[in-house]
């Protein structure tokens, strides 16, 4: 019998830069990346942008409150939000005094997404959040 599907639990993926849990390869994802960001108090990642890969994100907050500031403009999140955010703006997310989760879903999916490639094009899942 074929699988016509991938199933992972993000609790199984290893953790990056403290937040974020790439599941894109642990899916064999060829067109849609997609992570987990569990953000503990204070964490901040740092600003950057998606110009190079030409990736569009969104950032669905699920849990806590947090804000992600785009292009200079800090965008208050409460759980429920949204927000889409085009390759050029620049982004980072900045957490407040509680855990919060986000779900952060890009297209088109990169061919690198380790922290060992964070300097070559194609590094969406963790060149904003390393350092």
């Amino acid at each position: 019998m074929t699988v016509s599907y991938k199933r992972v639990n993000y609790t199984d993926v290893e953790t990056v830069s403290g937040a974020m849990r790439p599941l894109t390869d642990s899916l064999d994802s060829e067109q849609v990346g997609v992570s987990i960001a569990r953000c503990e108090p204070g964490w901040r990642n740092k600003p950057h942008d998606h110009a190079a890969e030409d990736h569009e994100e969104i950032y669905v907050l699920l849990e806590g409150e947090a804000t992600v500031v785009i292009d200079d403009e800090s965008v208050e999140l409460e759980a429920g939000d949204a927000v889409w955010i085009p390759p050029t703006a620049t982004r980072q997310i900045r957490n407040g005094d509680v855990e919060s989760a986000f779900v952060l879903v890009s297209a088109p999916a990169s061919q690198c997404r380790t922290a060992s490639c964070t300097d070559e094009p194609g590094s969406w899942a963790t060149n904003g959040f390393i350092g």
